[in-house]
Formats: structure tokens, C-alpha cells, sequence
């Protein structure tokens, strides 16, 4: 069982950053590649970003390709999520989850311990 807890939301104005983080209770953080969904209301959890479990690898969405960027600190158990350039469709529930899965995916089913969220608002 991997704890997961999600900081950093908040409210911004378009254009905006903000830096979430997600830190995890276990020392076994480093063996799990990492990712970031968001969930809009009334919208089904979509994937933002992937990272393997030694940092070489990421992956990302097309909607938030060259303003987001994931990264983590395995010493610190944490991984990050850097938000820029923020827009109004950006506003959403943000989890991070821990996959047991090595290859890359971004479907919500594959990735087996969740944090509780954290609300990101934007606004216009």
C-alpha cells in the first residue's frame, strides 16, 4: 500500500503558475513510476503526465505539452507537477497516482494507489 498526498492547489489567474507536489509515507516510492490526472466536473479523469521511476522518462498530454513538466525527488518521496502559462480549461481536480506498471499508459485503471486531490482553479 503506497500513501499518497497531494499539495499545492489553489486559485490563479490565466497565465498563471502553480507547482503541485505528491508525497508518499513509503520508502518504496522509487520503484513506482508516477503520474497526474485531473478531473473537471461532470468529465470523465484524464491523464496530464507520466514519469518513470528514475526520472529519465516522461510523458504528457497534448494539452498541457510545453507548459507542464513532472518531475520527482526520490530522496524526498515526492514528485511534481509544474504548472505554466495556465489556462481556464485547466481548472480541475489534480491526483497523483502510483502505477506498478512499467510501461507507459495513461489509462486511469492502470495505476493502482491515488492521492485525494487537490482543487487547481483558474480563472479568466
Amino acid at each position: 500500500q503506497v500513501h499518497l498526498v497531494e499539495s499545492g492547489g489553489g486559485l490563479v489567474q490565466a497565465g498563471g503558475s502553480l507547482r503541485l507536489s505528491c508525497t508518499a509515507s513509503e520508502r518504496t516510492f522509487s520503484i513506482y513510476p508516477m503520474g497526474w490526472f485531473r478531473q473537471a466536473p461532470d468529465k470523465e479523469r484524464e491523464f496530464v503526465t507520466r514519469i518513470s521511476r528514475s526520472a529519465i522518462s516522461t510523458y504528457y498530454a497534448d494539452s498541457v505539452k510545453g507548459r507542464f513538466t513532472i518531475s520527482r525527488d526520490n530522496a524526498k518521496n515526492t514528485v511534481y507537477l509544474q504548472m505554466n502559462s495556465l489556462k481556464p480549461e485547466d481548472t480541475a481536480v489534480y491526483y497523483c497516482a502510483a502505477t506498478t506498471r512499467t510501461y507507459i499508459t495513461t489509462q486511469p485503471h492502470d495505476y493502482d494507489y491515488w492521492g485525494q486531490g487537490t482543487q487547481v482553479t483558474v480563472s479568466s
